[in-house]
């Protein structure tokens, strides 16, 4: 099996970048954000390549360009409208690269890239498995379960899920059970978000195993 997969999340800011800069870090993999809505700070290629601790030059061979970047942090299609910009899906598709890929998508699986095209369409496009991060605490449940059953509608095969922040005693069960979809494990805060820390997080918290045995990887 490909060592390629698509990042999604729950809802607005559940952690998806550091989680995708983790699983690039964990799977030395390239990393693709194709919409990127919101440039302060540079946008989330440039947060991965600081997560990561990469160099310039580093940034420049695992970290691919944007095919579309916005000003506007608001929902891609209306972020593209704002610019005047008709969102192609010709320029989605997927970059040809050696080795694994990470691809966050711009928000969750329902959100417009155009008013004729969602988020999920251009998942069911690239045919690549989902991991799907969500919330660990309160309100992740209905969110999660939404989502599960979204993916589950479109035959989009779910690799499992990634809780993020604190543990929470019944959350992962319920959601194992409720949703039958794999957890593969969680992402408590970390003391400081840099690659020290993220590379101990892959190790610790079981994601390296559970996901490499989802990917077939080493």
């Amino acid at each position: 099996m490909r060592q390629q997969l698509i990042v999604c999340g729950t809802d607005t800011d559940v952690g998806k970048t550091v989680v995708s800069a983790l699983l690039t870090l964990g799977l030395g993999a390239h990393y693709w954000k194709p919409v990127q809505c919101g440039l302060e700070g540079g946008g989330d290629r440039d947060r991965v390549g600081r997560l990561l601790g990469l160099s310039a030059e580093q940034i420049q061979q695992r970290l691919l360009p944007e095919a579309y970047r916005f000003s506007a942090p608001v929902s891609p299609h209306w972020a593209a409208e704002l610019e005047g910009v008709r969102l192609e899906q010709e320029r989605l598709d997927l970059p040809a690269v050696p080795g694994p890929l990470v691809v966050e998508t711009a928000g969750g699986l329902l959100v417009p890239l155009r008013r004729d095209l969602m988020q999920i369409d251009q998942i069911q496009r690239w045919g690549l498995p989902v991991v799907l991060v969500a919330r660990s605490g309160l309100g992740t449940l209905n969110h999660t379960l939404l989502s599960v059953e979204a993916l589950r509608h479109r035959h989009i095969p779910l690799l499992g899920l990634i809780l993020n922040g604190p543990p929470h005693a019944d959350n992962p069960g319920t959601l194992r059970e409720l949703s039958g979809a794999p957890v593969l494990g969680g992402l408590p805060p970390l003391p400081q978000l840099e690659a020290a820390a993220l590379a101990e997080a892959w190790q610790t918290s079981g994601l390296h195993a559970a996901l490499c045995g989802a990917l077939g990887a080493p």
